[in-house]
């Protein structure tokens, strides 16, 4: 059991901590041609610096914001999701939603958002067209600066919430049928047990994957922006992630950078270990 832990301990080593040791370039004016050693230190420069932008300001307010909504909205989908399907008796009819559920969480950014240009563009998408003979209006799905925020939310759920029911579905499984014959005898109907038995069963389950969504707040999904997004939706679209790329790699000031996502981190982190602790406060059992 511990020589199969040894690929997934490597890749954390290798891709996860080894890097970190670059952090120390947010606290140095980094020449690429010095190095990080010999560059020479600054202390918090680059911090109290991004801290004074306006524009990092809006980009921390872009990214809290898509986020929260991602949360709230997206988060009781799998839940919802992975309950109906546990409730399909037929099982080619189940697979086949299944199938549909997961596919898009398997199809790359870049495909879908290719696909999602197909469908929501003024200019022959297929959403608009429908829009156009039914109700004869179309709506800037990708262009409007009040819409595309929303836009990026409900993509973002409907790519990736099959991966979590996944999840829920191998909770589901684990709940033993002796709990909904007792119930069945007992005249409960369908949405008591779900309720009595489904949701509390599960709690544990949702309790992680919530402490884990919350841990993750401040990323609001680089890859999907990054292809989305223009210079018309920067003031509503533009987060930590894609502010990073673009001071980062395309402006080459690489230690603002490095401060920048530090600092995403750290609030992370914290946001991690707050939600953790007051999981374990309710009774709950946390990530740790």
């Amino acid at each position: 059991m511990y020589l199969l832990l040894i690929p997934g301990l490597l890749y954390y080593l290798i891709y996860h901590y080894w890097p970190m040791y670059g952090a120390v370039i947010a606290f140095k004016d980094f020449h690429i041609v010095r190095g990080i050693l010999n560059s020479p230190w600054v202390g918090f420069k680059h911090f109290e610096y991004i801290f004074s932008l306006d524009k990092f300001g809006q980009v921390f307010r872009n990214t809290l914001w898509i986020s929260l909504l991602r949360l709230f909205f997206g988060f009781p989908v799998p839940i919802i999701m992975s309950i109906l399907m546990n409730e399909i008796g037929k099982k080619s009819f189940k697979r086949s939603i299944q199938t549909i559920v997961f596919l898009p969480h398997f199809i790359s950014w870049v495909i879908f958002g290719g696909m999602l240009v197909n469908l929501l563009s003024m200019d022959g998408g297929v959403v608009n067209n429908v829009l156009r003979a039914t109700v004869g209006t179309q709506v800037r799905f990708l262009t409007d600066p009040q819409v595309f925020r929303s836009t990026l939310v409900w993509t973002m759920i409907w790519k990736t919430y099959g991966f979590s029911t996944v999840i829920y579905l191998a909770a589901l499984a684990g709940i033993d049928p002796q709990l909904y014959e007792a119930a069945i005898i007992d005249g409960a109907t369908k949405i008591q047990r779900i309720f009595r038995i489904t949701l509390p069963m599960i709690r544990g389950t949702i309790v992680v994957l919530l402490i884990l969504r919350v841990g993750n707040l401040m990323q609001a999904g680089f890859e999907q922006i990054f292809i989305m997004y223009h210079p018309g939706v920067y003031r509503v679209a533009d987060i930590i992630d894609t502010y990073v790329y673009r001071i980062g790699l395309t402006e080459g000031r690489f230690s603002m950078a490095a401060a920048v996502g530090l600092f995403r981190s750290v609030v992370n982190f914290t946001l991690l270990v707050t939600a953790n602790r007051v999981a374990r406060s309710f009774g709950e059992r946390g990530i740790y």
